[in-house]
């Protein structure tokens, strides 16, 4: 006799839950709010009130129990794993991951502990930034990051890139593009740095350009998502030909 399945929910399939800024810039493939971006689906919620200002300029912690009921929300539709849509969500990342019984990532940053120890001490990983200005310690302190560790360099003087920031239905991704990798050349100039972490969840789309203009590795959320996703849906490795 076969298995029974049990259902619940409305939906299934989607292993991965992404919590995004109240935003409508164009979100192009790669962005973290794209679904193509992905292999495999996805469930998008948007945090109502979340805007950029509130979340990168002004770090409004009032906006913690949104994300959290967000987050509680998507959880109980199944996913395995929750992702939101901007690093300087770092600050709520012990808060959320203690709240909730999936793993919780908010934040690129998260990756650069790792990597770190990875280059081992005399290199250091090197973060671009929506905004260097308002990217705190405490931030840095959310990710588990040693701010000895980094380099920092910022994106905000960047004229494309600031429509995405103003949160404009237009911007040219190959003029953000070329100032995304001549930002990511200035952070990787004479400063010891041996692998590139985006911070800002809108770069991963350019992240080719910048590995190919710098030689480094380049890391960013999509790719901390799919490492995620790996582990919460784990598949028989030993099924393709093992003899």
């Amino acid at each position: 006799m076969g298995m029974k399945v049990h259902g619940g929910r409305h939906h299934y399939g989607q292993a991965i839950g992404i919590l995004t800024l109240d935003t409508r810039f164009p979100r192009i493939p790669g962005d973290v709010g794209n679904a193509s971006s992905y292999g495999f689906p996805v469930k998008l919620r948007v945090v109502k009130g979340a805007t950029i200002p509130r979340v990168v300029k002004e770090t409004d912690k009032n906006l913690l129990i949104p994300f959290i009921e967000a987050a509680k929300e998507l959880e109980a539709e199944g996913v395995k794993a929750i992702s939101t849509s901007c690093g300087f969500l770092s600050i709520f990342q012990e808060a959320m991951a203690s709240k909730l019984n999936v793993p919780v990532l908010t934040s690129a940053l998260l990756l650069v502990p790792l990597i770190q120890k990875m280059l081992g001490g005399d290199e250091k990983v090197g973060v671009l930034t929506a905004d260097s200005k308002s990217l705190t310690k405490e931030h840095l302190r959310g990710a588990g990051i040693d701010p000895r560790t980094v380099k920092i360099v910022g994106l905000q003087e960047r004229d494309e890139f600031s429509k995405i920031d103003r949160n404009e239905l237009e911007f040219d991704p190959k003029t953000v593009e070329k100032e995304v990798v001549e930002a990511a050349q200035l952070l990787t100039k004479g400063n010891g740095v041996g692998a590139i972490v985006f911070e800002c969840a809108n770069l991963p789309p350019y992240a080719l350009a910048v590995h190919k203009a710098t030689g480094l590795p380049v890391f960013d959320i999509v790719h901390l998502i799919q490492l995620v996703y790996e582990g919460v849906i784990l598949r028989d490795r030993f099924t393709h030909g093992f003899m």
